[in-house]
């Protein structure tokens, strides 16, 4: 009998690719949207689209009634934890089999960053459901790139990051959703975290440099001041608490920290995980 696989977040960078890839599994796929009109471009086959309101438990009582696993993926949102949580409790009140939580790197860090203390807060609090789970500490993604710094990339050919000379281990979130699939249709990952990274660390001059290479323009990487990346992210009305927020993440990637490289794409699929050049060639017409 096939098993009903729920992801939340559908509409997003992972999700979409979870979607994508589950589809051709032998299972059915719930892609959980906020509006069916923006899930219009998930209907492969094997995939229904529900609509959640996370804050309404009729919506989320009819996206988890017969479902079997869950890939779960909270929004960028002041209410994460909230919404993370209350996730867990439909979860659990629907019997699911499995809940596979997105997380972050670093999430497990003693007096982490703030992003970092929010996603280890739903960790626990899913660690101590009673549910059985597998939680995804994947790193930054490539992926940004494109969705986030493409338009000063395309129309300036620069990229503007407070990373000073600090190495990131960027990775493709394909990967992670290759990652995520093996999880969602196996039990060989029960109870357990698997940090997720690239297989290369890498300069804001290297990204740089690659995505250069894969463009065939020259491409500059331009280490902005931290007080001038703190007011062009208010410029673009971004609340206070996403800016405070963003801007520890970028002091821990400039200061080294997010730079370790991990195997566990290749364990867990059987394949090595995309180099960032790799992407960028994969992906140059959207630079």
């Amino acid at each position: 009998m096939q098993e009903t696989i729920l992801i939340t977040g559908a509409t997003g960078t992972v999700g979409n690719q979870v979607v994508k890839k589950l589809s051709n599994l032998n299972v059915k796929v719930r892609a959980g949207v906020h509006s069916i009109i923006k899930g219009e471009n998930l209907k492969y086959p094997n995939v229904e689209l529900c609509e959640i309101e996370y804050h309404k438990p009729e919506s989320l009582k009819a996206a988890f009634t017969g479902v079997d696993r869950i890939f779960m993926i909270t929004p960028m949102s002041e209410d994460q934890v909230e919404i993370g949580k209350l996730l867990i409790d439909a979860a659990k009140e629907a019997g699911v089999k499995h809940v596979v939580r997105l997380s972050a790197a670093g999430a497990e860090a003693e007096n982490g960053i703030q992003l970092g203390r929010w996603h280890r807060e739903v960790e626990k609090y899913l660690e101590d459901s009673g549910l059985t789970y597998t939680i995804l500490r994947p790193a930054s993604f490539m992926q940004n790139f494109v969705n986030y710094y493409g338009n000063s990339i395309r129309t300036d050919n620069k990229i503007y990051l407070p990373l000073g000379h600090g190495k990131v281990s960027f990775i493709d979130a394909r990967d992670i959703a290759d990652v995520a699939d093996c999880v969602l249709t196996s039990d060989k990952f029960y109870n357990q975290a698997l940090y997720i990274t690239g297989p290369e660390a890498l300069t804001g001059e290297e990204v740089a440099q690659a995505i250069s290479e894969a463009t065939g323009r020259q491409i500059e990487f331009v280490d902005v001041p931290e007080d001038a990346a703190r007011e062009g992210m208010k410029q673009m009305n971004m609340p206070d608490w996403m800016v405070n927020a963003m801007m520890e993440l970028h002091q821990i990637c400039k200061a080294g920290h997010a730079a370790t490289v991990t195997d566990t794409t290749e364990k867990v699929t059987g394949h090595k995980g995309h180099t960032f050049r790799d992407f960028c060639h994969q992906y140059a017409d959207c630079f």
